[in-house]
């Protein structure tokens, strides 16, 4: 877990820029409303609505962010509103929480900005409980999350815009479908009954502080897509709330609010949650869960005993999605992985035959965006494998042929970044075996994903020219994968469901 943080790679100290610039736009948040004369629950609260724009916003496109940052008061504040208004309408209240719960896990259908505009829903009614908002707080929520949010957008769109200077990431888009098939719709359904229970029984629990494990639910259905992405994510959230409360104990219940170094350590915790993200789920919960308790001390109200209170709603929520995954429309680990190997298949598919078009003197081929494309997808497959090669999977073999066909995906990858290389250079040699090569690969993917059998590659002589090298190990390597992409029946893709 350590290395995963402190070893993993930040190409461009993308990871860095991130998290350097959350804590530049959300503390600058927190000072401009303190300046407008805002209590501390309005300050919190303005913290808090920039934290969840500069976070959850990541359409592929500043255009985009922008537009989408602009769109999230109309979903916010509306929902502060509901939320404060039913404060003494429990039942009301609930439903309502659970019908947000709902809407935005299904609004994830609508790509990158549905799924913040979801998310920022979802976390202003869970705000409003946090800090017991009352209706008469309404006009000062209001105008601390406005000033936030324009105070965030000032430090990500002009002050600091450093992806103006990049090529827009293209976004996969979720699997497809209709009606229950699609994998949206049903995580929609498994959230607001995960949801459902995580509130009765947290209730149960506490009175007071039920949200957690509603929280704590709809945080683990966050960026899964099967039901083994969803068990380990639980895992992780209980992992990284342990030890955030073990860190608290040591570090923020005897602070007890101590303004200038609790101010410190909520910078340091706002800096994990930016950096972390990508990497770790364990480490990010941690920064989460010590951010929370810092935020608790700063009002007064943080004890051991709430400690040990946030673990058991937190438990009574990763309950409630494991029941939902399992018993509720469940979505299989294999029905995720293969559709998105299959996506990454067909990426090699065009890469290759851009890669051709270029070689062959089509100057308006473009491998490089297929090769952004790749990685992108060759991530979804990486995270929807994650429970087949996780070390609670108890079944060796499946974790065996889980790790090899990720090896040999990042083969293809690494092959299909050499021959874009060699494409884009206006050098580069438009040998004629060229074409036999591209056409032989193109024929393996189609092979892959149609089903049918993987002719294997004959023996090549050692290529002299760049590109024939590459595509000779893209051919070995697809070959290859033949065999762990199938199951005994020799009809499917990947491996069996965890």
């Amino acid at each position: 877990m350590l290395k995963r943080v402190f070893a993993a790679p930040d190409p461009g100290w993308a990871r860095l820029r991130f998290a350097v610039r959350a804590v530049l736009g959300i503390g600058l948040a927190v000072v401009v409303c303190a300046l407008a004369g805002h209590s501390l629950v309005g300050a919190v609260t303005g913290g808090l609505a920039a934290l969840l724009a500069l976070f959850t916003v990541t359409d592929a496109t500043v255009r985009g962010q922008a537009v989408t940052t602009a769109l999230l008061p109309l979903v916010g504040l509306p929902v502060l509103a509901a939320a404060a208004g039913l404060h003494d309408h429990p039942v009301a209240r609930d439903l309502t929480f659970l019908a947000v719960v709902g809407a935005g896990v299904y609004a994830r259908r609508w790509g990158p900005r549905g799924h913040s505009l979801g998310v920022f829903a979802f976390m202003t009614f869970f705000v409003a409980q946090f800090l017991q908002a009352t209706p008469r707080q309404l006009p000062e929520l209001y105008a601390a999350v406005l000033l936030s949010l324009l105070t965030a957008s000032a430090v990500r769109f002009g002050l600091w815009c450093y992806e103006r200077r990049m090529p827009p990431a293209p976004v996969p888009a979720p699997p497809g479908g209709s009606g229950l098939a699609r994998v949206t719709t049903r995580q929609a359904v498994q959230a607001t009954a995960g949801a459902g229970f995580a509130l009765v029984v947290g209730q149960l629990v506490s009175g007071q502080r039920w949200y957690w494990a509603v929280g704590a639910t709809w945080w683990i259905f966050v960026n899964t897509a099967s039901r083994g992405e969803t068990l380990v994510r639980g895992f992780r959230r209980v992992l990284g709330t342990v030890i955030g409360i073990g860190l608290g104990l040591l570090v923020a219940v005897p602070l007890n609010g101590a303004g200038i170094p609790t101010a410190a350590l909520l910078a340091v915790c706002v800096f994990g949650i930016f950096y972390t993200a990508a990497v770790s789920y364990t480490w990010m919960m941690l920064c989460v869960t010590v951010l929370a308790e810092l935020l608790y001390g700063l009002l007064g109200v943080l004890d051991p005993a709430l400690l040990a209170l946030r673990l058991a709603e937190t438990g009574v929520g990763a309950v409630g999605a494991v029941l939902a995954v399992l018993f509720v429309l469940p979505v299989t680990t294999h029905t995720i992985t293969d559709a998105w190997i299959q996506r990454a298949l067909r990426c090699v598919h065009a890469a290759t035959a851009e890669a051709a078009a270029r070689l062959a003197g089509d100057e308006s081929a473009d491998p490089a965006s297929r090769v952004a494309e790749l990685e992108q997808l060759l991530a979804r497959v990486r995270l929807s494998v994650a429970p087949l090669v996780h070390p609670l999977n108890p079944v060796p073999a499946r974790k065996r042929r889980a790790r090899r066909v990720l090896a040999l995906l990042d083969d293809c990858a690494r092959e299909i970044r050499g021959l874009a290389a060699v494409a884009a250079d206006p050098e580069a040699s438009h040998d004629a075996r060229l074409a036999a090569a591209c056409w032989r690969v193109e024929a393996a993917v189609e092979a892959l994903t149609g089903g049918t059998d993987v002719t294997a590659p004959t023996a090549q002589s050692a290529a002299s020219d760049p590109a024939l090298a590459h595509l000779h190990g893209l051919e070995r390597a697809l070959a290859e994968l033949a065999q762990p992409l199938r199951t005994p029946s020799g009809s499917r893709l990947v491996t069996q469901q965890p």
